[in-house]
């Protein structure tokens, strides 16, 4: 949780972790090429009881006033893996920053999968 101090002095503004990487997985849920986030069997499960957990798949570490965010990606097949993780770390940056006015300093991507479209792969496409 980081803590901001107004300029006016009248008290103190808190923004939990949760809040941030929800942040975070909002802007590379909109990235295109971005089939879903990772996040585990707790994602799977919350998934399984239809529960949207925009958090899934990202970590965050706050010090001070900096900010690492660490997200976990499934990417969509025929795109291109470096050039949808670039702009999930750009486009991650700039959302966290603009709302929190936190600096992130970097934005670690991680892809643990690669999904494939039902039309391209279906046995009806191969027959």
């Amino acid at each position: 949780m980081i803590e901001i101090k107004t300029d006016a002095g009248i008290g103190q503004i808190q923004i939990a972790d949760e809040v941030i990487a929800t942040i975070a997985g909002t802007a590379a849920l909109e990235i295109d090429g971005v089939a879903g986030m990772g996040g585990g069997i707790v994602g799977g499960i919350s998934d399984m009881l239809g529960r949207k957990n925009l958090a899934k798949g990202v970590s965050v570490e706050v010090g001070g006033a900096d900010a690492v965010i660490s997200v976990d990606l499934v990417v969509k097949f025929d795109h291109r893996i470096q050039e949808v993780s670039a702009e999930v770390q750009k486009r991650v940056k700039v959302a966290v920053e603009t709302m929190t006015g936190l600096t992130v300093s970097e934005v670690r991507v991680t892809v643990s999968g690669v999904v494939a479209g039902k039309e391209r792969f279906s046995r009806e496409t191969q027959l």
